[in-house]
């Protein structure tokens, strides 16, 4: 996985929201900030 340098543009990606519904990170730009949280999960 390549790293992102500190205050660099993050790569462009697809997720899923917690609804269910897909977005893109570039669908935000010159909207809001964008803060993204990676869970690790619990088992």
């Amino acid at each position: 996985m390549a790293r992102v340098e500190r205050d660099g543009h993050a790569p462009g990606f697809t997720a899923t929201d917690c609804n269910g519904n897909s977005f893109t990170l570039s669908s935000f730009i010159d909207r809001m900030n964008v803060l993204l949280v990676l869970n690790r999960g619990f088992s």
